[in-house]
């Protein structure tokens, strides 16, 4: 039989307290989450500046601090198909069974409902406020950011150097 597990997609560039209520909030209604890393294979740019690796290590940090049972979490990167006919199949075929999706992106609400899955939305936690591109503005405008994460994230953001990362990407990118 299969558990009632849900899945959550994000890039989560970087992942912020929005994100951290949206897992909690789900939890509440899933035996296990499934927190699919969406563009895992983006990185070093504006829109995208962390590494699929480094994000899954902010999800982990995050959900330990927050002390959210490990357990009945999976995190997953799973990179763009670029063919949205093809994606959900590409979803499935990363992570382990789910039987519910849980999401505001109307794209990908409108692809796993032609699937067959039920979709539910997602509370969302102040969304002007707790937005990755805030966060990500923030970092380049020298404004404080940190409150917008847990401090575990903030914490290896500044280890792994990233608000420099994202300073020198803006140079050639664009947000």
């Amino acid at each position: 039989m299969l558990v009632n597990r849900g899945l959550y997609v994000g890039r989560f560039q970087p992942f912020h307290m929005g994100h951290l209520y949206a897992i909690k909030d789900v939890l509440t209604k899933v035996d296990e989450i499934v927190i699919v890393i969406g563009s895992a294979q983006y990185s070093h740019n504006l829109k995208n500046p962390f590494t699929a690796g480094e994000r899954l290590t902010m999800i982990r940090h995050s959900l330990q601090e927050a002390a959210v049972d490990l357990d009945r979490v999976w995190i997953v990167p799973v990179p763009d198909m670029h063919l949205h006919m093809l994606w959900v199949s590409a979803v499935e075929g990363y992570t382990p069974k789910f039987n519910k999706l849980y999401s505001n992106e109307p794209l990908t609400c409108r692809l796993f409902i032609e699937a067959g899955y039920t979709v539910e939305n997602i509370n969302l936690f102040d969304r002007q406020t707790f937005a990755s591109t805030f966060v990500r503005e923030k970092m380049l405008k020298d404004e404080n950011w940190t409150p917008l994460v847990s401090k575990s994230v903030a914490d290896f953001i500044n280890k792994i150097d990233g608000v420099n990362r994202l300073k020198d990407l803006a140079r050639t990118d664009k947000i």
